[in-house]
């Protein structure tokens, strides 16, 4: 990028310690030479996956807030993109989709990108019950990209997704409900379905221009690593931005560039051996991956 960065507003939690949310985004972002707005919607010591934290949920006025702040400075027209992710309550969910409606008013080229922290295979769903169903009636309506895990597809879309089949199918029906006049991407991660070869991982993207399939190694981390998604979804996101010129080619060089620098981000994390990700030692995979795994259409 030359000139002036663009802007990215991302409206996530964020943790002290280690790499979840806006800790696991805004990094990558800035890395890629985007200028980062970033709102927390929780505060906590270390993400809940140690089972034991400190720290708040913040209240949708204090989100709200600080968007009217930022909206005072005069700079919206600036922002080119908001992201969302882990939203906390039902009235974060409104106050993100207010800011989403904010943004756009003052510059109708930005773009929403909306990963849909709701759960996960294995864990099921781990936000509060009602989360689920706000986000697909408020925050999908409005998204141009959408970032949803294996679970969160199925949970979305009411379908079961174990073949490319039916994750095509899920996909194309989820575009179906997502902001009409937008661009309407589809980015599924962790993607694990009959067929596909072992020891793998795919991560699928569906547009208007076709379906693009990205199979990377499956590294043996035990846990999961926390924070993949989130960083998944400002990688692609920061790429697609980078990479508007592109056309129809656009979301399949997304894919393969964003996938491509989490390969080499989680690699580097098995090597360190540890529980988090290892998002600084890794920040040059962000710019120019050391390895990288191609995009195949697939539809």
């Amino acid at each position: 990028m030359t000139g002036t960065p663009q802007n990215i507003l991302s409206i996530q939690s964020w943790v002290s310690f280690g790499h979840v949310g806006n800790a696991a985004a805004v990094f990558p972002l800035q890395r890629l030479g985007f200028e980062v707005w970033a709102i927390h919607t929780v505060q906590f010591s270390n993400h809940t996956g140690y089972g034991a934290w400190t720290g708040a949920v913040f209240p949708p006025e204090a989100v709200a807030d600080l968007i009217d702040g930022i909206e005072a400075r005069g700079v919206l027209p600036e922002c080119g993109a908001v992201l969302s992710g882990y939203m906390g309550s039902e009235g974060t969910v409104a106050a993100v989709v207010d800011a989403v409606r904010r943004v756009r008013a003052a510059n109708p080229e930005a773009l929403y990108a909306c990963d849909p922290v709701m759960g996960d295979v294995g864990r099921g769903v781990f936000v509060r019950p009602e989360l689920p169903d706000l986000i697909a009636a408020q925050a999908i309506p409005e998204a141009d990209i959408v970032t949803p895990n294996q679970f969160e597809l199925e949970l979305l879309t009411g379908r079961t997704v174990d073949t490319l089949e039916h994750a095509l199918e899920a996909a194309r029906a989820l575009r179906e409900r997502m902001r009409a006049g937008g661009p309407r991407v589809v980015l599924l991660t962790s993607l694990v379905r009959s067929g596909a070869p072992g020891e793998s991982i795919e991560t699928l993207v569906v547009t208007d221009d076709g379906a693009w399939l990205c199979r990377t190694p499956l590294l043996p981390l035990d846990p999961p690593r926390n924070g993949t998604g989130d960083a998944i979804a400002a990688l692609f996101l920061g790429h697609y931005l980078k990479n508007a010129t592109l056309g129809a080619g656009r979301s399949a060089q997304a894919l393969s560039l964003s996938m491509s620098a989490l390969f080499g981000l989680l690699s580097r994390t098995h090597a360190a051996g540890t529980r988090e990700i290892q998002l600084v030692a890794a920040q040059d995979e962000f710019v120019k991956p050391a390895r990288l795994f191609e995009a195949q259409q697939v539809g």
